[in-house]
């Protein structure tokens, strides 16, 4: 298993200063999601717990990285939330594990700049029931921003937008300028 290129993560305080993880998740439409969700490339679980209790199923987050299923695991025995399913996955390479049409909402949340961005999209796509949306934010590529990738790998939201289109799904919205992240920009699609 290999990570996405340039996919390490800073210390959780730092990489937590840069979100307001309720804000954006009431931006991007995730506020009782009925159905199961996933999340790719889950991190700490800035999002993670916030986002499992809009979902009326379950969240399936996962990372490749150990360290981040451990830490995301551990905040969702702290905080009692039962509806997570955390694993260890290669999603890249070998899918979400999940059936067909199987998922109400999926979050891309600082992932596209990976290789393998439209086949992330087709498995997203994939999983995403009739109907189903997906929310995407990334660091912005036409300002320096305090952290994220190189701004030459920093996908566009027309970009983003092409691959989801390639994949199978339609563009909703653009958000520019995310609530109290002004690093970073989202986006909605769905099948």
């Amino acid at each position: 298993m290999a990570k996405g290129r340039d996919s390490g993560m800073p210390h959780v305080d730092s990489w937590e200063s840069f979100f307001d993880p309720t804000a954006i998740l009431d931006v991007l439409g995730c506020s009782d999601v009925a159905g199961d969700a996933v999340e790719f490339g889950c991190g700490y679980g800035t999002f993670t717990i916030p986002a499992a209790q809009r979902v009326s199923g379950t969240l399936y987050a996962s990372d490749i990285d150990p360290a981040m299923v451990v830490s995301t695991g551990a905040r969702t025995s702290k905080n009692g939330i039962r509806n997570i399913v955390v694993e260890e996955r290669d999603f890249l390479t070998s899918g979400s594990g999940r059936p067909d049409a199987s998922v109400s909402f999926v979050m891309l949340f600082n992932i596209l700049h990976v290789e393998e961005s439209l086949s992330l999209l087709i498995e997203t796509h994939r999983i995403l029931s009739e109907g189903g949306t997906v929310a995407v934010i990334h660091w912005r590529q036409d300002i320096q921003t305090p952290r994220g990738p190189p701004l030459s790998i920093r996908p566009s939201p027309e970009q983003c937008g092409a691959w989801g289109k390639r994949a199978g799904l339609r563009t909703l919205s653009v958000i520019g300028e995310l609530p109290n992240s002004p690093w970073h920009w989202g986006m909605l699609l769905a099948r």
